[in-house]
């Protein structure tokens, strides 16, 4: 079956890039991304047009997305141009240019409100309940957005991207925090957010994640989710915009062509971070082009949760029978009975997620999967609640708990997740064991804790038995559990399995 398919071209003031997303899920997938950097505009503070060379380059690129969306059968494929467009003398004729090329092919000059609106929507598709104040920094511009329990309630659009804070200031950075200051102190809202989270959107921005996880030795090399307390944050954009261009050169992590934008980004940076008065910084790859996507998205889509949305796309992919999880999830839910709704949400997932290395080598299913978790593309699980996952689905496949490839989970996670992923683990693969990963044999189960107890009852003559196996992984996760497993006959169905 084919997939749809619908492509979004982003034609911003430093880059063009086009992303072909494919099928209809709360967690976008990109199967293309291409981007070229043009620096639009580079100098519209001065001429108030747009770059004339990179003009003519755009020409050029656009050409080649247009026969890239069409032979990747994206629809709809739609162009957002945005700041430098927007204000440049020359962007509507500019547009016109791009029309007469590719005939057709929708292209929108957003307003600073509609950019926002799609930064926010971008966000929010993975971060739903986001509470605080977005930031997305581009070229031309940087749009603020206050949100309050997963809804955008505010918004301004800034002069302040990197390019155009750069002409503006003269290339000085003094002049720059100046002109920083100025600005943000006619947006009072600004302050609204104080000791809640400042979500970070843009390259330039996630420049400055790179550096700081170079720095740490960050176990996950994923931007998205990446969060840090606000003094790391302020000590690191400090550091960037106080550092000689040798020094950001010998930086790790710093992608070169970002060299004369960060120091800007970091001025924005700590200024937002005094006047917001945000308690942590969280990165997100996601902005205005999943926003559109999400625009594109039908309701119900839109709509879904995002994390057991992830889990159960995979599930129907990889697993043997998608049907299983919601019966896993009943045969589980006594073991936690005191769970919140995160960790009840984890659960879900990974009850989703369970079967996900069926079909890998036996030997490598428990690493396969880990890694798979671990991994995955989908923009809606953040960095803790992916080690989790994790290493749950790693447990369920039985790995050694001291297994080298386990160590970011373990780095990610505190003592008290890492004993419920390895629990849950242990769980789902007693589950599996009893019932070959059959809803129609797990329903003649049923696992309880009573006292100090951890009882398995099964149905006799149902096919289920307790085995030498099923008897040793009822031990297991009793022991995870701080339980004693109970196996007696009376409670076993009188059908055991011969030593």
């Amino acid at each position: 079956m084919t997939l749809p398919r619908c492509a979004v071209v982003d034609l911003g003031s430093n880059s063009v890039r086009l992303v072909v997303f494919e099928g209809e899920s709360r967690n976008p997938v990109a199967i293309f991304n291409e981007k070229a950097v043009l620096r639009l505009g580079r100098g519209l503070q001065q001429t108030g047009r747009l770059n004339e060379d990179g003009v003519q380059q755009a020409l050029t690129v656009m050409i080649r997305y247009h026969a890239v969306a069409r032979a990747m059968g994206a629809d709809p494929f739609e162009v957002l141009a945005t700041a430098a467009v927007r204000d440049a003398e020359n962007g509507a004729e500019f547009v016109a240019g791009l029309k007469a090329r590719m005939p057709g092919v929708p292209i929108r000059i957003l307003s600073g409100r509609e950019e926002a609106e799609f930064s926010a929507a971008g966000v929010l598709c993975g971060i739903p309940q986001a509470e605080g104040i977005l930031l997305d920094i581009g070229g031309g511009s940087l749009e603020a957005v206050r949100l309050i329990a997963g809804r955008a309630v505010r918004s301004e659009t800034m002069r302040l991207g990197v390019i155009r804070l750069a002409d503006r200031a003269g290339g000085d950075l003094f002049r720059a925090r100046t002109i920083v200051e100025e600005d943000t102190a006619k947006v009072p809202w600004l302050g609204d957010g104080a000791g809640q989270d400042l979500y970070l959107v843009g390259g330039a921005f996630r420049a400055l994640a790179r550096i700081h996880m170079a720095q740490t030795s960050y176990p996950l090399n994923m931007l998205h989710h990446y969060t840090i307390e606000r003094d790391e944050a302020r000590d690191l954009a400090g550091v960037v915009a106080g550092a000689s261009r040798r020094a950001l050169e010998r930086l790790p992590g710093l992608p070169r062509r970002r060299i004369e934008d960060l120091p800007f980004a970091a001025v924005v940076l700590r200024r937002l971070l005094r006047i917001t008065g945000a308690a942590r910084v969280v990165f997100s790859a996601n902005g205005l082009r999943e926003g559109w996507l999400m625009h594109v998205m039908p309701p119900s889509v839109r709509a879904d949760e995002p994390v057991t949305a992830a889990a159960r796309d995979m599930a129907m992919v990889f697993s043997r029978d998608p049907s299983l999880p919601p019966a896993l999830m009943t045969w589980t839910a006594r073991l936690e009975p005191r769970e919140t709704p995160d960790q009840r949400l984890l659960r879900e997932a990974a009850c989703w997620f369970s079967d996900i290395a069926s079909h890998d080598h036996p030997e490598y299913r428990a690493e396969q999967g880990f890694l798979r978790v671990l991994r995955q593309p989908a923009t809606g699980i953040d960095h803790h609640a992916r080690a989790f996952l994790a290493l749950a689905i790693a447990m369920r496949y039985e790995a050694e708990p001291d297994a080298p490839f386990l160590a970011p989970a373990r780095m990610l996670l505190d003592m008290a997740s890492v004993q419920r992923a390895e629990s849950l683990g242990a769980a789902l693969q007693l589950a599996y064991t009893l019932s070959g990963g059959t809803p129609q044999l797990l329903a003649n189960t049923a696992l309880t804790v009573s006292g100090e107890r951890l009882v398995l009852d099964l149905k006799e003559n149902s096919g289920v038995f307790a085995g030498d196996s099923v008897i040793r992984r009822l031990g297991r996760l009793a022991a995870a559990l701080g339980l004693e497993p109970f196996t007696g006959d009376q409670r076993l169905g009188g059908a055991q399995q011969p030593d």
